[in-house]
């Protein structure tokens, strides 16, 4: 955490909410309002667990907390099909930005797998046309209400498919029209990045940028085969690249037993290369904890290593993953991050800072968010 300052405000009446922030890791069929996915499951004739909002939406938050992946998977199945027809990823690409408004967000970068969403007969330039179309109107609605918001598409490929030229060049193609990156999600352990080393040279050929799952279900040597072959200029959740980190305590018969204990941090070659560079980590905490990513280290957020990246110098940036299935806002994450680990308002804005370091857009549109940014954090100080 940062020393406090003079300009440092109580935490404890800060507005989070309406602090300006920036999301890079947010999938858009894992942020779906309950309400949206009854009323399209009943017009496309889909069985649902539950057909009332509440109910509905706590049976996802259950199954994602089951520790069962199966029914977390199966949490999916029901959001993706009701995205199969150009109406329905509309509606649910409006709603998605309409929900990050609600929740501060200034720049979003909003990642889904148009494969995934061809079984009612689009094809696959149709689905990011519908996303894109849901995703401009939701910008204007935020215009027309006083508020502002700037969104792009993460375009991604399957691991587990063999579709990943094809999607690169689907990505390419639409870069002047919404697509602002490529990412591949899906199992990482067991369908390194490697599968799809040609893509990712496609994509730096055409100076296309990559983000890659890494460092979530696998570790280090995930991380290394994205960072190689994938070519990533950022690491979607990347925690597990703390286990590249030591951390060696040793014992102070003289300590006070109130005082924290410091310990000795030796920074593995891996991390090293990743912090010395600025990747971003794009970690998401409360998604890292029910799926066990960081479960080698702790069972709970207290145990979380975002706080060692972060103080260690990574490029941590804070995210939501699915906020459906993990009940979570950005607003919720930068909270948990200051009840657990006492930031405050100046570890926010670096948090939010590192993202917009990280976020594909040109230098002079990043430089724009940065003051924009800056200018929001600078009112919630008074």
């Amino acid at each position: 955490m940062t020393e406090p300052t003079d300009s440092s405000v109580n935490t404890s009446r800060l507005d989070v909410r309406s602090l300006p922030k920036v999301s890079l890791h947010d999938h858009l069929d894992g942020g779906l309002r309950p309400a949206t996915i009854i009323e399209l499951a009943a017009a496309v004739g889909h069985q649902l667990p539950a057909t009332d909002p509440v109910a509905l939406g706590e049976w996802f938050r259950e199954s994602a907390d089951s520790g069962s992946l199966p029914r977390y998977l199966e949490t999916f199945d029901h959001t993706i099909a009701v995205m199969q027809t150009r109406e329905g990823l509309t509606r649910v690409a409006r709603e998605f930005v309409e929900d990050l408004v609600a929740d501060g967000v200034v720049y979003a970068e909003i990642r889904w797998a148009p494969e995934q969403h061809l079984s009612g007969g689009l094809s696959l330039d149709e689905a990011v046309e519908a996303v894109q179309a849901g995703l401009e109107e939701g910008v204007m609605n935020a215009e027309t209400a006083g508020s502002f918001i700037q969104v792009g598409q993460l375009i991604t490929a399957m691991r587990h498919a063999d579709r990943g030229m094809e999607i690169a060049e689907l990505a390419v193609r639409h870069r002047d029209s919404g697509a602002v990156g490529f990412d591949i999600a899906g199992a990482e352990d067991g369908f390194p990045a490697s599968r799809f080393k040609d893509a990712f040279t496609y994509l730096a050929e055409n100076q296309f940028p990559a983000t890659v799952h890494a460092g979530e279900a696998a570790g280090i040597e995930s991380i290394v085969d994205a960072l190689v072959h994938g070519r990533a200029l950022r690491l979607g959740h990347g925690v597990r690249i703390a286990e590249d980190i030591t951390v060696e305590f040793e014992a102070d018969d003289a300590a006070s037993p109130d005082e924290p204990e410091v310990g000795m941090v030796s920074i593995g070659r891996v991390a090293g290369w990743v912090r010395d560079r600025g990747i971003a980590l794009e970690v998401c905490p409360s998604s890292n904890l029910q799926t066990g990513a960081v479960a080698s280290f702790g069972e709970d957020i207290e145990t979380h290593p975002i706080d060692l990246l972060y103080q260690t110098g990574f490029a941590v940036t804070v995210n939501t993953d699915n906020r459906l299935m993990s009940n979570v806002s950005l607003t919720g994450e930068f909270e948990l991050l200051m009840d657990t680990f006492d930031y405050d308002l100046d570890d926010l804005l670096e948090l939010t800072m590192n993202a917009v370091n990280a976020a594909f857009l040109p230098l002079d549109e990043r430089a724009a968010l940065s003051a924009f940014v800056t200018e929001g954090f600078n009112r919630a100080r008074g």
